[in-house]
């Protein structure tokens, strides 16, 4: 029964934009539900599952049936059988049909449709009751058909897992559903095939769950950041600067894929390769003293393609001044230093590109980055910033995400609810990049796949032996090698290390990545050398050492990795919206 508190009048309000009650204000109360019996809403949302039921039989006399017997009564619960009396009684033929129309043709038994309707708000579903007058069963009951309708919250009668149920008495709408080509009509799939279908994935529950913890994650880290006084700042997402090597970034540019200076530097090749070949006949012929007329002739050749050469390699000069290669930015952690350097304490979010060689259940080729940067700070700050991001995500899922975080739990990883605790109270273990390789080489009763050296990037091997076997929790490893870190990283006094750090989870390895930032201008000149980077290309970032330097550190949060440890999810694929996969067609 409903609540004995529940006060008259009491009524969910409807959303202010849509015009409809969202189901999750209806359930957030705890009760079901109760505490809206009675009272007429509209709602809006997706058949998720359905089924049809006939209605009972009238046996109540109607006007005019006095005198009917209990027999009549009784044969009434046979319909054939009675049926047949009435025409051996001469009754006529035409009362055997059940609701004749007035052309003569049978209709369907009357009947009224239970259906379980999402609107994804959360994970409770609404029972739906829908007589047949009101909708034809064809057209309202396959799975995925939208539907706004308007009713009266009632309490069941009987037990069950839903204590209401909207009895509806208008239909407003009804987007209806081809059930032969709608690929979510079958029974569920599993994540692996849905991924043909990205823009339905987020109509199951599955799905929408991981969703709408993705929200709670954003709202997290805005929360954290506003609350810590950071300033929200807009970065690029095509630049001709990179922080980690051309080599790894997307090229963006208007040219067809064989531009005029990818032609002209292969025209260069042939006329040197020409050249060449011309000299050695030429160094042959006067070594014998012979023919010389064709010696001469071959050595105007030799000026002619000269020529040539001179013109094809100014030419191409001027088509690289002109267009410079523009990328899609892999971090905006370059540009986000200059916003630091006069904001103070600054964060940024939004899509960063890597080229990658091969496809990982924990990246992809566009992932969603949230970074940071603090003027005033050093390496260890920007550790604990990050230490203490993470716990307050973790934290905030946990209370904001109750239902989707059980769902999740029940139906793909139970350890979800204990890892997320485990994030807000431990201290993670902090371990230099040497000390990480020396308790790899001990481990001998472990066999990698990859050797462990000083100096080559830790696997995901090694990092989850360390995180799952030896510390057995979060770790911090620092001081790497500078060869492993991009060149804008601060060098430690023993020349060979930088103050970078990496922060490993159980389930999905590092899940952020952070330095404090070079603020010497010869150091980070040098560096830019020493990698190989177009100088003229960073000179604005190196005015940021000559006019007011400072020092900074910051760190990128690999967002989507971090949806993978909240929900259990193993494939990174399944996490975001729309993955970019290579080798497939992606909407």
């Amino acid at each position: 029964m409903a609540s004995s508190e529940t006060a008259v009048g009491s009524i969910p309000s409807a959303n202010k934009y849509t015009n409809r009650v969202i189901l999750k204000t209806i359930f957030e109360r705890g009760d079901g539900g109760l505490s809206y019996v009675g009272q007429r809403v509209v709602i809006g949302g997706w058949v998720r599952s359905s089924k049809e039921r006939k209605k009972e039989t009238d046996l109540h006399p109607v006007a005019g049936s006095e005198g009917v017997s209990c027999v009549e009564v009784l044969l009434s619960s046979f319909p054939l059988i009675w049926s047949i009396i009435k025409v051996f009684r001469g009754e006529g033929h035409s009362q055997i049909l059940e609701n004749p129309n007035s052309d003569g043709v049978k209709r369907p038994p009357p009947s009224f449709m239970i259906l379980k309707v999402s609107d994804g708000s959360s994970v409770n579903i609404l029972r739906v009751a829908v007589d047949s007058e009101l909708a034809i069963p064809s057209q309202i009951m396959p799975t995925g058909t939208c539907i706004l309708a308007e009713g009266i919250l009632q309490q069941r009668a009987s037990k069950g897992k839903h204590a209401i149920e909207l009895k509806v008495d208008k239909v407003l709408h009804l987007g209806t559903v081809d059930q032969i080509n709608y690929p979510l009509s079958k029974k569920p799939l599993p994540l692996t095939l849905l991924r043909d279908w990205p823009h339905f994935r987020p109509r199951t529950t599955t799905v929408a769950s991981v969703m709408r913890i993705r929200d709670a994650i954003t709202q997290a880290f805005h929360t954290f950041f506003q609350d810590n006084d950071f300033v929200y700042v807009h970065m690029p997402t095509i630049t001709n600067t990179s922080i980690s090597g051309l080599s790894k970034e997307f090229i963006v540019t208007t040219q067809p894929l064989t531009n005029n200076a990818d032609s002209g530097a292969l025209s260069l090749e042939g006329f040197h390769a020409s050249f060449k070949e011309i000299s050695k006949e030429v160094e042959e012929l006067e070594k014998s003293e012979n023919n010389k007329e064709t010696v001469v002739a071959k050595k105007q050749e030799l000026e002619e393609i000269k020529e040539l050469l001179s013109r094809l390699e100014a030419k191409i000069k001027r088509s690289h001044r002109k267009g410079d290669k523009r990328y899609l930015t892999g971090s905006g952690r370059l540009h986000l230093e200059s916003q630091a350097c006069a904001l103070g304490k600054v964060y940024t979010s939004g899509p960063r590109f890597q080229v990658q060689k091969s496809e990982s259940k924990t990246s992809l080729p566009e992932m969603l980055m949230v970074e940071t940067e603090m003027a005033f700070s050093k390496l260890v700050d920007a550790m604990n910033c990050a230490d203490d991001l993470l716990k307050f995500i973790c934290k905030s899922v946990l209370e904001n995400s109750t239902q989707d975080v059980k769902f999740l739990l029940k139906r793909l990883d139970k350890s979800i609810t204990d890892r997320l605790k485990f994030m807000t109270s431990c201290s993670l273990e902090r371990i230099s990049y040497s000390d990480a390789v020396k308790v790899l080489k001990q481990a001998t009763e472990k066999k990698f796949g990859k050797t462990v050296e000083w100096g080559v990037p830790l696997s995901d091997e090694h990092t989850r032996y360390l995180v799952d076997e030896i510390y057995k929790r979060p770790i911090i490893i620092y001081d790497h090698p500078k060869k492993l870190k991009p060149f804008n990283v601060r060098l430690n006094d023993d020349a060979e290390t930088v103050a970078a750090f990496d922060i490993v989870l159980p389930k999905v390895g590092t899940v952020i990545s952070g330095s404090q930032s070079e603020e010497r201008l010869k150091t980070l000149s040098s560096r830019i050398e020493e990698v190989g980077l177009p100088k003229q290309h960073y000179e604005w970032y190196l005015d940021l050492r000559r006019y007011g330097t400072v020092e900074h550190s910051g760190f990128s949060l690999m967002f989507d990795s971090l949806v993978l440890f909240a929900t259990g999810i193993n494939n990174i694929l399944d996490v975001v919206p729309f993955p970019v996969i290579p080798s497939k067609t992606s909407a």
